[in-house]
């Protein structure tokens, strides 16, 4: 139901289910929110992950032991001090869908925490990238970005194959320019929602 790849995720490696203790740990707004920034943006101290989500040094350092317990974040080998440590995320995808965890309450509850923070960040860059180009002298060219939806009736087959057609266009262009470091890259993210509509009230 929901994938997640840092920056410089081969489309071929193994993708990591996130087991019901791993879950648990990452379920909380600000854990969520410092796994994302070591995705996105790489290796971070706990002082510049505490410029970045506005917490103290303290509070981020001490989150980011709790990830490492369960390997979800690890040190960075030959970087840093005793005083100044650098986390990354592993490299790989993860999937917050664990069919074992949805079993148990406690772990529908971690799943959807997660899950919920995670696209509220998405939908969060999605709407400061908006208001940005709202507010910027000059437009987006119609190349920069793509918001589009769609509502259409599918069997299950025909949504099978819209989204294994997706996921190849994505996983090409990943494949194609990830590390690239030409002066006119930008880091984009590319998310594609395809789901059945939920039955109105």
């Amino acid at each position: 139901m929901s994938d997640e790849k840092d920056a410089g995720t081969p489309t071929t490696a193994p993708v990591r289910t996130l087991d019901q203790g791993a879950l648990k740990a990452l379920a909380h707004p600000l854990r969520v929110q410092i796994y994302d920034i070591l995705s996105q943006q790489g290796a971070q101290t706990a002082s510049s992950l505490a410029e970045l989500t506005g917490e103290s040094s303290g509070s981020t350092s001490y989150h980011l032991r709790a990830l490492a317990k369960h390997d979800l974040i690890r040190e960075v080998e030959g970087r840093g001090s005793a005083r100044e440590r650098w986390w990354e995320r592993p490299r790989g995808g993860v999937s917050f869908t664990n069919p074992d965890a949805l079993k148990t309450p406690s772990g529908r509850a971690a799943s959807q925490v997660v899950m919920t923070e995670f696209l509220g960040r998405r939908h969060q860059q999605l709407m400061r990238y908006i208001t940005q180009s709202m507010n910027a002298p000059a437009l987006p060219s119609e190349d920069e970005a793509l918001i589009s939806t769609s509502t259409v009736p599918l069997t299950p087959a025909q949504s099978a194959e819209l989204i294994r057609r997706l996921q190849a266009v994505v996983d090409e262009f990943s494949d194609a320019y990830r590390g690239q470091e030409s002066p006119d890259a930008r880091l984009f993210n590319i998310r594609a929602d395809v789901f059945p509509l939920p039955d109105e009230a």
